[in-house]
């Protein structure tokens, strides 16, 4: 049986050829396809599929029990995840499933599931486990049929850009999706790209696909700075995250990415809304604010983020871990290559290097995220813990985890919902505080009884 403990916050997550098993994940599209059914009243359902070494196995056993249910199901074939997202909303589809490890190492895989216009995630995505759990499933005898999404996503994302004047870029695909979808992008745009890394290799052989960590971005600003481009662009591995660097080779990380779209769409819509998440810069927030803008910090997790939008009607949200979700002038979900597009076409109309985009914020020192291990059964608590102990002597915000609040600074400690591990992250107005601060917190997590091993990422 399916170990409950990959079922997770917003998808469902674990090591392929150990929690993963092919007779599991039959049960598996039981599940879903049960769910999804008596959710949304219908049969259709789009699956995709990263190019992880596992994810073809997936694929076979996932869609057996679907059809067992009686689904229909649109097979997609290997894509970015956020063309299986245009693909549920294009064939209206009832539900759609995307294989993928995301930003995971190379032996995880997993499962994003759409239900209707929503992403599955907390008590929606027990309730499958539910269901598998009471083998209560749907039964029937579904059929498969093939389809091309990609052709329709890229002509519809090139139609929407038309840049003024030609764009040096350098764009690292990490061998991961989003190689030769946004080939077809730039192929039809004034771009004069450098590509690095586009052929899919679920091995990943020259880095690991995930834009939020500092040691996975060598080889892209090496070549932006030897080619003088304008910006690189970096994509994780089943494409639903950006990341940047500007032309001097500075990461650009996601919360100043999400500021720098922010700034261009209050320059058309004054007032909008935008969310951000709990790793995300003070500065941040305030700039947009100082705008005119509505800035909310939230919780992290792109189904979250996705709910929230809705709720406050936001133009555009963001993490900082490269998740950008457009609602102005798109869909509203997490989509890479779209948001490559969007930071291309800033650069190119303001006429200045990305760089530039940032000018007038003030100094601030921050760190990457830094990632703890620890064990599933146990991280939350100790979080809680930590956070008990700011609360006597500090003001925190709880959204998720604890964001402790310094006098020139912040220092946030959370639980991560995809892997056993803890993160943090500070921002202080010098070195010196925010060592202070790091220290700080690191030595009430020792005192909650953790072993700080820290790795920065």
């Amino acid at each position: 049986m399916l170990k409950p403990t990959i079922f997770r916050e917003y998808d469902i997550r674990g090591i392929a050829d150990l929690e993963l098993l092919s007779p599991h994940i039959e049960l598996l599209g039981r599940g879903l396809g049960t769910y999804l059914q008596r959710r949304s009243g219908g049969r259709k359902i789009n699956v995709g599929r990263d190019c992880r070494l596992s994810s073809s196995r997936l694929r076979d056993a996932l869609v057996k029990g679907l059809l067992e249910t009686g689904s229909d199901v649109t097979d997609i074939g290997v894509v970015p995840t956020p063309v299986l997202y245009y693909s549920a909303q294009h064939t209206k589809a009832d539900g759609a499933i995307m294989i993928t490890g995301s930003h995971n190492p190379p032996e995880y895989n997993g499962f994003k599931t759409v239900c209707g216009p929503d992403t599955l995630h907390g008590e929606a995505i027990q309730d499958v486990l539910h269901l598998i759990q009471k083998q209560n499933f749907e039964h029937g005898a579904g059929k498969v049929t093939v389809m091309d999404a990609a052709t329709p996503y890229v002509d519809e994302i090139a139609s929407q850009f038309h840049f003024d004047r030609r764009i040096k870029v350098v764009a690292d695909a990490g061998n991961g999706t989003a190689g030769p979808v946004i080939h077809r992008i730039f192929e039809k745009l004034n771009v004069d790209v450098t590509e690095l890394f586009f052929e899919m290799d679920g091995k990943f052989p020259n880095h690991h696909p995930d834009p939020t960590v500092p040691a996975n971005l060598r080889s892209l600003i090496e070549k932006v700075r030897e080619t003088g481009a304008e910006l690189g662009i970096a994509f994780d591995g089943d494409s639903d995250r950006i990341g940047a660097v500007d032309e001097k080779g500075n990461v650009i990380y996601g919360d100043f990415l999400l500021l720098i779209y922010a700034r261009e769409v209050l320059s058309r819509k004054p007032g909008a809304t935008f969310i951000g998440e709990v790793k995300c810069s003070q500065v941040m927030y305030d700039h947009i604010n100082k705008l005119g803008g509505n800035a909310i910090m939230y919780k992290t997790g792109h189904s979250l983020i996705k709910a929230k939008m809705k709720e406050e009607h936001a133009e555009l949200a963001g993490e900082m871990s490269g998740h950008m979700f457009f609602a102005d002038r798109y869909y509203g979900y997490d989509d890479a290559l779209y948001a490559a597009c969007r930071l291309i076409e800033i650069v190119a109309k303001s006429g200045r290097p990305l760089s530039a985009q940032l000018d007038g914020l003030p100094h601030i020192v921050s760190t990457p995220e830094i990632r703890v291990d620890c064990p599933d059964d146990i991280k939350f608590g100790v979080v809680e813990r930590v956070a008990a102990h700011f609360k006597k002597i500090r003001k925190t915000v709880d959204t998720d985890g604890v964001r402790v609040i310094f006098p020139e600074g912040w220092g946030l400690l959370r639980a991560s919902n995809t892997q056993p591990v803890l993160v943090m992250r500070f921002e202080a107005a010098s070195e010196k505080l925010l060592k202070e601060y790091q220290t700080e917190v690191e030595q009430a997590l020792e005192e909650a009884r953790l072993p700080v091993s820290a790795s920065h990422q």
